[in-house]
């Protein structure tokens, strides 16, 4: 069994607000008395892409903390910009091609993949991206599941604002997932709500966001609520692929 944690949307700005309440949740999952196995951080991690976000970033995670209770996995999203990623986040070299990395926790591959287009806030996996998963699950055995993490649901979640943003051309992510059958889920965020349905007849679980928590229509007018928890989500792959997620604030 596999158990992830999941963050997503942290705009860090450099401002008191956006630092309290990323610092809170990672207080909070820092102290759970049972330690999950990775945490998934699925976008969006600085506001303006510059270096200093990252910086903070990098330490308000742990992401190259020694002694930290678990990996830090994280992948980028619209606001993400890859080269001060790269460099100031992940201290490798600045680049300007997609940042796609593979990862085995317990049993289970996790692929985070790109999903941001440099200069816009829509999503897509180019043809670069595409060919990267097929190479890193050709490398598996037949018996290893896999989940796809990236920033933007292949979906309409029936609100305005992320529908205008969502992932560009969902039929190749529903082709590879038909000839996939070793992917069990897919992982997103950029909505700033928890959501769950299915994908290609997989689940597809959207992240709430940290920063703030998107208001559905029937809530009212204001986008953005600013008061709402810090929201963040456990994922549990079990032994039969099956995928279940519980949502959580703090």
């Amino acid at each position: 069994m596999l158990v992830l944690a999941q963050i997503s949307d942290l705009h860090l700005d450099g401002t008191p607000r956006a630092t309290e309440r990323a610092r809170r949740v990672m207080d909070h999952l820092r102290a759970l008395p049972g330690p999950v196995d990775a945490l998934l951080v699925t976008g969006d991690i600085a506001d303006h892409g510059a270096e200093a976000e990252y910086e903070e970033a990098a330490e308000l995670l742990g992401l190259h903390d020694a002694g930290r209770p678990f990996p830090v996995l994280p992948c980028p999203g619209n606001h993400d910009s890859r080269g001060p990623y790269r460099k100031a986040l992940l201290r490798e070299p600045a680049g300007d091609g997609p940042v796609n990395r593979a990862h085995r926790v317990g049993g289970t591959a996790i692929l985070l993949c790109d999903s941001s287009i440099p200069g816009a806030d829509e999503g897509e996996l180019d043809a670069q991206t595409y060919a990267w998963i097929e190479s890193e699950l050709d490398a598996l055995d037949g018996g290893t599941p896999a989940l796809l993490a990236f920033h933007h649901p292949p979906v309409a979640l029936h609100h305005p604002l992320p529908d205008r943003y969502q992932l560009a051309r969902p039929g190749s992510l529903a082709g590879l997932l038909e000839r996939r059958p070793e992917i069990a889920a897919v992982i997103t965020g950029h909505a700033h709500t928890p959501a769950s349905t299915t994908f290609a007849g997989r689940p597809l679980v959207v992240g709430p966001g940290v920063t703030w928590t998107l208001r559905l229509p029937w809530e009212g007018e204001q986008v953005a609520d600013l008061d709402a928890p810090v929201g963040l989500a456990f994922h549990i792959l079990d032994d039969e692929r099956r995928l279940t997620t519980h949502f959580r604030t703090v």
